[in-house]
């Protein structure tokens, strides 16, 4: 796994000695990055990296021109090694780790109370199977609509034959992309 774009483009990124996480193929990566590249991001964009592992995505954001990423992990295990892999890029400044369970806050209160533009939501799949507007992926979307900009951006990753909802509070889905055993679901904030 590493950064395949940007400032810090071939950084290999250090991974836990345990299989709790699912990292992202370099290949869905840059097809992703490729979708949100159309929405302009995330280049001076403020992002949030949800259930982020060793931090693949938000440090790929920030190695491609994100302005601050929030990391929130719960794992302790995996937060240590979050930890070299953002001293290693030298994005410390750029970013903040949360340790605690994002379907209960989101990515948190930004430290200079800004709203994201941007969240990463990449969840556990087993974590993800109950999608109703009630579920605890529900809960998260309506949380992430008080902290994320007018604009802003939510990117779901859940196994390929989940079908979210179309609408979960203030996001409705805007395009789903599949690659593999894998799909990536794009949520757009609506106006009002």
């Amino acid at each position: 796994m590493r950064i395949i774009a940007g400032s810090k483009r071939g950084m290999k990124l250090l991974s836990p000695k345990s299989d709790v996480s699912r990292p992202i193929t370099d290949r869905v990566k840059e097809s992703l990055f490729s979708v949100l590249y159309k929405y302009d991001l995330p280049a001076g964009k403020i992002v949030a990296d949800l259930f982020c592992g060793v931090g693949s995505l938000g440090l790929e954001a920030l190695s491609r021109g994100a302005e601050f990423v929030t990391f929130v992990e719960k794992d302790r295990r995996i937060v240590g090694t979050l930890k070299k892999n953002i001293e290693k890029a030298g994005f410390v400044k750029d970013s903040r780790i949360v340790t605690a369970d994002a379907f209960s806050i989101g990515g948190g209160v930004d430290s200079q109370g800004r709203r994201y533009d941007l969240a990463f939501v990449d969840p556990p799949y087993m974590l993800t199977r109950d999608v109703e507007s009630d579920s605890a992926l529900g809960g998260l979307m309506v949380i992430l609509g008080e902290q994320l900009s007018d604009e802003g951006i939510v990117v779901v990753r859940t196994e390929r034959r989940t079908e979210l909802l179309e609408q979960y509070g203030r996001f409705e889905i805007m395009e789903r992309r599949q690659w593999g055993t894998m799909a990536v679901n794009i949520f757009r904030k609506m106006s009002g």
